[in-house]
Formats: C-alpha cells, sequence, structure tokens
C-alpha cells in the first residue's frame, strides 16, 4: 500500500519559514521523480517545485524561485520543502505527489497571515 504522509505546515507570518516533509511507503521511493505541488483559494491547483530521483535536477515555478528549495533523502524515503520568506499568496493546501503513477499526499495546510 503506497502511502505519502505530509508534514510541517501550519500558520506563519508574512516573511516566515515553514518547512515541510513527505514520507513515502509502498514504493521505491529513489525510482520516483516527486514534486510538490497546491492548491491556493480561486486557483488551479500548479506544481511548485519537481525534483529528480537523485534530486539533482530541480525546477520551480516562477511564483516561488528564490524563496523555496525542495530537497529528497532517498535514505529516509522523505521528500522536504523548505519555505521561505513566505507571502500571504502563498496560502494554501500543499501536496507531495509522484511524477508517474500519480500517487498524492492528504494535503496539509500552510497559512500566511498576520
Amino acid at each position: 500500500q503506497v502511502q505519502l504522509v505530509e508534514s510541517g505546515g501550519g500558520l506563519v507570518e508574512p516573511g516566515g519559514s515553514l518547512r515541510l516533509s513527505c514520507v513515502v511507503s509502498g514504493l521505491p521511493f529513489n525510482k520516483y521523480g516527486m514534486n510538490w505541488a497546491r492548491q491556493t483559494p480561486g486557483s488551479e491547483r500548479e506544481v511548485v517545485a519537481s525534483i529528480s530521483t537523485s534530486g539533482q535536477w530541480i525546477n520551480y515555478a516562477d511564483s516561488v524561485k528564490g524563496r523555496f528549495t525542495a530537497s529528497r533523502d532517498n535514505a529516509k524515503n522523505t521528500l522536504y520543502l523548505q519555505m521561505d520568506n513566505l507571502k500571504p499568496e502563498d496560502t494554501g493546501v500543499y501536496y507531495c505527489k509522484t511524477q508517474r503513477d500519480n500517487y498524492w499526499g492528504q494535503g496539509i495546510q500552510v497559512t500566511v497571515s498576520s
């Protein structure tokens, strides 16, 4: 049974930071490219970061470039998203997902507000 479990979300003030984690089980994690996606109010779901199986290749959406950093630890079957200089428009539900076979986590809420 494949499971993707996100953690690390919450409420933060503008300019603050959060680190999301996604622990993956039930599949060979080091064989899957991974994405972080988000659903913000009034917008379609978007992929904010894509990371290759080794973590060598990472791409970011323009909206988060320079502020978010994706990484992975294949020994721990864990994906990370370091989010710095957060803005109110980053508020939404964040998901980790596989790049193939379409496995998704349950999502975790991030709220940026003063």
